[in-house]
């Protein structure tokens, strides 16, 4: 399979710096200009922010364009990163986060929470463990020189499952028989995030010809995903920044358990690649799509079924603000050992 990334420049090595004070920068901007956050929010469909959607899009594309179809095929002779990443997406990892969720809210941080509201963010949380990530994985593939087919088809197979599957593990977990699966965030998601942007690279890649020009083209148009990280993050926080100022105890403690789950996922899906010497290059976005989410999902199921002002939905939307700062520190440590897995 081709491997097209190039090394990290000087930008991508200051990201978690950039990041940090996108962070910053978005509570603050929420806060002063509470007007444009509102523009942003209303800008919404099925349930999918577009002004966010569109600068996922500039951060997925680049590695699209990376993408060899003609090379898909080769996926069926390396099998055990795609089994790793399914037996820990959907037969532990829904599972893992249920545990600790009750473990946390009825036990550990009961003193300190209304036993209805502890319900309410265990719901939130079990949501966010049963839709594993799709969009953003292309993002930490990148950052981690994966292997872009590979990651394709690792995406792609757990979209499918996720439609089959998400409902009632839901339903199991929560012990709410009619989970209504929000269809058109499902399908737009996929659309906008998988479908559009590869088609786009494949159009691109038939444009520019050779591989020599491919891999050129992708080094220029690389530090657009960066950019779109930095102001994704902006926004995300921008929308959260009223939330994040009036309950900051909650959410430090709603962070507890996602912040264990994203970790020890990780820890799980990259030991036993590294134990079943997968090389790195599939190893890595195979333990990055389990220690993320499809936030969208949960948080448009958290609010049909909970509401809007839910701890449910709140829950969610501290997924969303846990999972770049976690997943920028993982992406680091799996460039950091990459020397430890094969090759090829």
């Amino acid at each position: 399979m081709s491997d097209t990334a190039t090394p990290m420049g000087r930008f991508e090595r200051l990201l978690t710096f950039w990041v940090a004070a996108s962070m910053v920068a978005g509570i603050a901007i929420g806060t002063v200009a509470p007007g444009l956050v509102d523009a942003i929010a209303a800008a919404e469909v099925a349930s999918i922010n577009l002004v966010v959607a569109v600068l996922i899009w500039a951060m997925v594309y680049p590695m699209m364009v990376s993408v060899d179809f003609g090379a898909v095929v080769g996926v069926a002779r390396q099998p055990k990163g795609l089994l790793i990443t399914l037996v820990v997406n959907w037969l532990i990892k829904p599972f893992s986060m249920a545990f600790l969720a009750v473990l946390f809210f009825d036990h550990i941080f009961a003193p300190w929470i209304a036993p209805e509201d502890a319900a309410q963010y265990i719901a939130g949380l079990i949501l966010l463990g049963a839709a594993p990530c799709t969009a953003m994985v292309f993002v930490w593939s990148q950052l981690t020189r994966g292997d872009a087919t590979y990651t394709l088809v690792q995406v792609s197979v757990n979209d499918l499952i996720m439609v089959v599957a998400f409902a009632p593990i839901v339903a199991m977990l929560l012990g709410v028989t009619e989970i209504v699966v929000p269809w058109s965030t499902l399908v737009l998601a996929t659309v906008l995030y998988v479908v559009l942007p590869l088609f786009a690279g494949l159009l691109t890649r038939r444009a520019l010809g050779s591989d020599a020009a491919i891999a050129a083209f992708t080094a220029r148009i690389k530090p657009l995903s960066m950019i779109g990280l930095i102001a994704t993050v902006a926004i995300l926080f921008g929308l959260q920044g009223d939330t994040i100022l009036s309950r900051p105890g909650i959410i430090a403690l709603i962070a507890v358990p996602i912040l264990i789950q994203s970790y020890g996922i990780f820890a799980l899906a990259y030991g036993a690649a590294f134990l079943m010497k997968v090389p790195h290059r599939i190893a890595a976005p195979c333990a990055m799509i389990g220690a993320s989410n499809f936030f969208e999902l949960a948080v448009a199921v958290a609010i049909s079924l909970f509401g809007l002002s839910s701890g449910a939905a709140l829950a969610t939307v501290v997924g969303v603000l846990v999972e770049v700062p976690v997943m920028l520190s993982l992406v680091a440590f799996a460039n950091r050992t990459r020397s430890r897995f094969p090759l090829t």
